[in-house]
């Protein structure tokens, strides 16, 4: 009897041996994270490729057209600024004595023309009493000739009087437009964001071929656009009016409202990079303008469709872009399932068939034991 009784517990103790055994070298579950798969929005986008740019939609770098040395500055950094108003003025001092010059002049003329013209209707008054006086025999013709031709001669110096008059005030325009050149002017209202230039210094104008810096650098913030490159595999489909969203690296999450406008004619093909299409996409939201700034980096999504009220996964949760791994609660393990997809994004995938509302699929894909049926325990995040 005591022999039975030592034997039952030699064997219980190996049965719980091979049992602590089999429990410790069985393959543990590898932890995973699961998303339900349900219905809801999907969107087809293409994004840009690399950072774009926040533009002005107007923005002009200024210089005076004539070279000298700066006389006045009355506007810096910052102001804001009208149409027409004097951004910069060169010293022009004999410009303005000859412009001085030519007025004086075309008022000399414009009254020597005058007298002569006076003078002419005298004359044309006086001969035409002549020409009455010799049909009645009262005066000899050649007097009344003469009376004749003073009087066209006389005509003829009222016109060129007149027209060295026109040249004079012709001269006012070309005097009037070399002091133009000295002053430079705003094309639009704005705010000035960069001058390269002191009181005294002298500028030039650029060369041709050679850019410089310009004088003034004006930008009107009362409009600005997005400029961004897309890759030429992506732009096939973007259509001028499709919406967008731009974020901006100055505002974190936040999003703004877009509509693409122009599509570039061309493809550039920049060196080192890839091929791509600038596109250029407006902001929508007046009140967003006044927040931004020209030059900001932006990133823009491109919506070319919408799927609303369709099955949909996490994109995270595809492999090679037709199969994830189903969570299967009874068994706790995982099955690799082949899906369809329809439209995608970076954040969710139309599903078309192979899926049903409610399967849990993994997102956790690259961890390193997620495979066909290994045993598997859910992951809150």
């Amino acid at each position: 009897m005591k022999t039975f009784k030592h034997l039952l517990t030699v064997l219980l103790v190996a049965a719980l041996a091979g049992a602590w055994l089999w429990w410790s070298a069985r393959p543990k579950p590898v932890r995973v994270v699961l998303a339900t798969v349900e219905k809801g929005v999907v969107e087809k986008t293409v994004s840009n490729t690399r950072a774009g740019t926040v533009k002005a939609c107007r923005r002009a770098g200024l210089s005076p057209s004539a070279g000298g040395q700066i006389a006045r500055l009355p506007v810096k950094e910052g102001d804001r600024v009208k149409q027409g108003q004097l951004l910069l003025e060169l010293w022009n001092q004999d410009l303005q004595a000859s412009l001085e010059l030519a007025r004086q002049e075309a008022a000399s003329a414009k009254a020597t023309a005058e007298a002569r013209c006076i003078e002419a209707a005298q004359a044309g008054r006086e001969a035409r009493r002549l020409r009455r006086l010799l049909t009645r025999k009262l005066v000899a013709e050649d007097k009344a000739e003469q009376a004749a031709s003073r009087a066209r001669s006389t005509q003829a110096a009222c016109e060129a009087a007149r027209a060295s008059a026109k040249v004079s005030q012709a001269r006012i325009g070309v005097a009037e437009a070399r002091l133009a050149k000295t002053r430079l002017r705003a094309p639009f209202d704005g705010v000035v964001a960069e001058i390269n230039g002191e009181l005294s210094e002298y500028v030039t104008p650029s060369p041709v071929g050679v850019a410089t810096p310009p004088a003034v650098d004006l930008i009107d913030n009362r409009c600005f656009y997005l400029s961004t490159p897309i890759d030429e595999v992506d732009v096939a489909g973007v259509r001028v009016g499709q919406p967008a969203r731009v974020t901006l690296d100055a505002f974190g999450e936040r999003r703004f409202r877009g509509r693409v406008r122009r599509v570039a004619d061309y493809v550039l093909d920049a060196e080192k990079q890839a091929r791509t299409v600038d596109v250029e996409v407006e902001f929508l939201d007046p009140a967003d303008i006044a927040d931004l700034l020209a030059g900001y980096s932006a990133d823009v999504e491109i919506i070319l469709d919408v799927r609303r009220d369709t099955l949909r996964i996490p994109s995270e949760a595809l492999v090679e872009g037709d199969r994830v791994f189903v969570y299967q609660p009874a068994e706790q393990q995982l099955e690799q399932r082949r899906v369809r997809t329809g439209v995608a994004n970076w954040d969710y995938t139309e599903i078309l068939d192979g899926l049903k509302a409610g399967d849990r699929v993994v997102t956790s894909v690259d961890r390193e034991g997620v495979a066909d049926g290994a045993a598997a325990a859910p992951e809150s995040r």
